[in-house]
């Protein structure tokens, strides 16, 4: 039996089945991200130069055909760098036979080049905020008129809400774990409002907001920024783009990032929507896409945000009733806490949404 290669030995393999010239003088895992292994890897080329890749150990658990997956990516990255050849775009090397992937007995494996930057999984600063929302417009803008139909749906279902609904109602009625009546009242609530969290599921089954390129996990630290000016540089983490709503992205982002709390907060009567990080992040979104989105989309980003947090609050809960087998837990009650924070921050985005829509509006009215 062959002797698995250590880590080092492997990143060598990776690296030279990506023609990577020189050699490699150190490497550091990169513990941001809880799907892919992700290692910075160091070369010193025969010119003297020194020049940093990242590679990526791909999770074939969580993408199931990442051949989909890498083409996807292959299709968007070339498109937008087609039509904006300056605007700074991952590139990802290619093997020998023209693959943007190796795929051995190890695992699924990708490269591409490293861009010094700053990261942010939270912030008080505006101008990021302001910053995220530009690059995730951005994003969506430079694939306006890309067919999204052309690409692969590798998490399927990934964004229907009607569907996560099916699932909890089943679940629940099984109750395999018996937790059902210690979360009673989650349950009744998030039943309460299926049809509001459902209707831009609706609005796109009857026709009337468009398939669009999604990124679909449109979180503050899938932006890179530069270090002194905080402009942002580069949207990344693209292994979710697939065919979804624009609201799939915009209520995501600001579900994310304007709440109060930490989505997994314990203090979750402390969660709500921050009205300053909502108008700022729409600023920078409809900067770019306020002419590329029809007036449906537009109308409807104040709903997303509320749609999207309810449906990940339907996940949470599902989960939990399960015995918490899809999402990573830290501690038993993990997940129902999950769920308390996200369903408070879903009861006052409905208290607040004549404000939000106001700001939409406000914000239309400048671009």
């Amino acid at each position: 039996m062959t002797a698995c290669p250590s880590t080092e030995e492997k990143l060598q393999q990776v690296c030279k089945a990506f023609r990577i010239q020189g050699s490699l003088q150190s490497f550091e895992e990169i513990k941001i991200g809880n799907v892919n292994k992700t290692y910075r890897v160091n070369f010193l080329h025969e010119d003297g130069k020194r020049k940093s890749y990242m590679v990526q150990s791909v999770n074939t658990y969580v993408f199931k055909n990442p051949i989909q997956v890498m083409n996807n990516i292959d299709l968007v990255t070339e498109y937008i760098h087609a039509k904006a050849p300056k605007k700074r775009v991952l590139h990802f090397h290619h093997t020998a036979d023209r693959k943007t992937y190796l795929m051995d007995d190890n695992g699924f494996w990708r490269l591409f080049n490293y861009i010094p930057s700053s990261t942010y999984n939270t912030t008080e600063n505006m101008d990021i905020i302001r910053n995220a929302g530009e690059a995730f417009g951005e994003f969506q803008m430079l694939l306006s008129d890309f067919d999204a139909s052309s690409l692969s749906e590798t998490i399927p279902n990934f964004h229907n809400t009607p569907k996560r609904y099916e699932q909890l109602i089943a679940d629940a009625q099984a109750d395999p774990k018996g937790r059902l009546a210690r979360v009673r009242q989650e349950y009744d609530w998030l039943m309460s409002v299926q049809e509001e969290a459902c209707r831009l599921a609706c609005l796109y089954q009857q026709g009337q907001l468009p398939l669009r390129v999604t990124h679909n996990d449109t979180k503050i630290n899938n932006v890179l920024f530069d270090p002194e000016t905080n402009a942002a540089l580069v949207v990344i983490d693209l292994d979710t783009v697939m065919p979804g709503l624009v609201g799939h992205d915009f209520g995501d982002a600001i579900r994310f990032a304007a709440n109060f709390v930490e989505e997994d907060s314990p203090e979750c009567q402390h969660a709500g929507i921050n009205l300053d990080v909502f108008r700022m992040f729409t600023q920078g979104f409809l900067k770019h896409t306020a002419h590329s989105l029809t007036e449906m989309e537009i109308a409807t980003l104040p709903l997303s945000c509320f749609a999207l947090t309810v449906e990940l609050a339907v996940r949470f809960l599902d989960d939990y009733l399960l015995g918490d087998p899809y999402f990573k837990i830290n501690y038993p009650e993990h997940n129902l806490i999950r769920t308390r924070c996200q369903v408070a921050l879903a009861k006052d985005m409905l208290e607040k949404m004549p404000q939000m829509e106001q700001i939409v509006r406000e914000c239309m009215d400048h671009c």
